[in-house]
């Protein structure tokens, strides 16, 4: 789907795992996170094009180099009896943000909630970062304040799963 004359937004395949990986080893370090990958290539081709897809992954292409991504799932809203899209990742190279870029790959993400009969569309921010949120906000997007995400992972998850 081309969004303007400089961008462009490709859904994935297979042979893009390298560069979806290093989209994400850079968010990480973005985010200062880093020390927390522990996917690889070979758990990316598992989970985004294996037998079961967990996930989907698209990219954002300025002038043909690819400049960003957004990886997304489905979850679902018992209240209003309709899936969700989750952002999960979105990401684009500090030198070319401004662009627009961001803006093309969420309106795309709208695009596929709206065909996919969504009812919703969400994403966690990290509070300090007060650029994302700004840009949030601006698209018309709300924060869930009166909510606080918790997640169980390692030992935590594995005991309850075991109890």
């Amino acid at each position: 789907m081309v969004m303007n004359k400089h961008i462009r937004i490709e859904k994935t395949a297979e042979k893009d795992i390298p560069l979806i990986f290093s989209f994400i080893k850079r968010l990480a370090e973005y985010e200062k996170l880093s020390h927390e990958v522990v996917a690889t290539e070979k758990i990316l081709r598992e989970t985004l094009f294996g037998e079961q897809r967990f996930a989907e992954v698209v990219i954002a292409y300025y002038n043909d180099v690819a400049v960003g991504y957004a990886l997304f799932f489905h979850n679902f809203s018992t209240f209003i009896g309709r899936p969700g899209l989750y952002l999960e990742d979105l990401f684009v190279e500090p030198e070319f943000r401004g662009k627009g870029i961001g803006k093309s790959l969420l309106q795309y993400l709208a695009q596929i909630a709206v065909e996919r009969k969504c009812g919703r569309m969400e994403w966690a921010v990290l509070n300090w970062n007060e650029s994302a949120i700004s840009f949030y906000k601006r698209l018309g997007a709300a924060p869930m304040n009166e909510w606080t995400v918790y997640r169980l992972t390692g030992d935590a998850l594995k005991t309850l799963a075991r109890s």
